[in-house]
């Protein structure tokens, strides 16, 4: 376990994907992950409003829904870090919130997301409903997903000059192929100011667990997006070095991608998905796996992004 930023969450080195739940997971298959996940201490779970609105026939709010009926047949939810997101605007947070607790069989959020930032609406209004929920104990802490550097310090600054609930925490876009939205100004941004990384697209929509190869077929929704990366030769590369390293540790390639991940700084647990429990077999020793220092040298140079 390892705490989450400035909060007083605790949390396992893996952080359950819930954007599968309702789509490519029905609800009993859902509950099987969520089970063994929980099973081996793993107890924090990343959801949205939003998911999953882009499956055929789906509204948004199926992922909380399979949380909460989870929840409820289950009795942990005291033993979960539960992690949701919503969209911006002070009267959208109020409503979504409330709608977001009902799914969830809950009567609090331990940490809820803006799940993007919103040019149009000013950071003080969303921080000032934020706030409202932390103080009326809806919410335990607050945090921000797909922010700029240059705004996410905009609001920081706000939380801290009026006093308001501060964010704890960011999720970004991150992953050893995708390496350019979060190093550099956001990174150093973290760590400066005490926040965790929670990295969504950890292993490049699937990319980076080896399933994916020139010449094989995978029965996936995310096959066309992941299969893109095998015309990037430096993301070829990437899945070649990560081979080497699985066989070397006797672990799988995703565990070795997630660890990479794991270890940059101020990211706390990368988030990663898994339909059956075979494949959450396949990310869980992410969670815990420590690389050699030559391990993550080797996986950054091969990852590199061109200058």
């Amino acid at each position: 376990m390892a705490r989450l930023g400035r909060s007083e969450l605790d949390v396992f080195g893996l952080c359950l994907g819930g954007n599968v739940f309702g789509w490519t997971a029905d609800e009993s298959q859902s509950f099987e992950v969520l089970d063994a996940y929980a099973a081996t201490g793993g107890n924090f779970i990343d959801s949205s409003d939003s998911y999953s609105a882009f499956a055929p026939g789906n509204r948004g709010g199926e992922s909380e829904t399979v949380l909460g009926n989870w929840f409820a047949s289950r009795g942990n939810r005291a033993d979960i870090v539960l992690a949701t997101k919503v969209g911006l605007s002070r009267a959208n947070i109020r409503t979504a919130v409330a709608e977001s607790l009902e799914r969830l069989q809950s009567d609090y959020i331990d940490l809820y997301y803006a799940h993007a930032d919103d040019p149009d609406t000013p950071l003080e209004d969303t921080l000032r409903a934020f706030d409202e929920l932390v103080n009326e104990g809806t919410v335990k802490y607050i945090a921000a997903s797909n922010y700029s550097a240059p705004r996410l310090a905009q609001a920081l600054e706000i939380s801290d000059r009026e006093g308001l609930a501060r964010y704890v925490a960011l999720q970004p876009h991150y992953s050893l192929v995708e390496r350019h939205q979060y190093e550099g100004e956001l990174a150093e941004l973290c760590v400066r100011e005490g926040l965790a990384c929670v990295p969504y697209w950890a292993l490049a929509r699937g990319f980076l667990t080896g399933k994916y190869r020139p010449g094989v077929h995978v029965d996936s929704p995310r096959a066309g997006a992941a299969a893109k990366y095998l015309e990037d030769d430096r993301a070829v590369a990437v899945l070649a070095a990560l081979d080497r390293i699985a066989a070397s540790r006797e672990t799988t390639v995703p565990a070795v991608a997630l660890a990479w991940v794991r270890a940059q700084p101020a990211v706390i647990a990368p988030i990663a998905s898994a339909r059956t429990p075979q494949q959450l077999g396949e990310i869980l020793p992410g969670a815990t796996l420590e690389l050699s220092k030559d391990g993550l040298r080797e996986l950054s140079d091969v990852s590199a992004p061109a200058s």
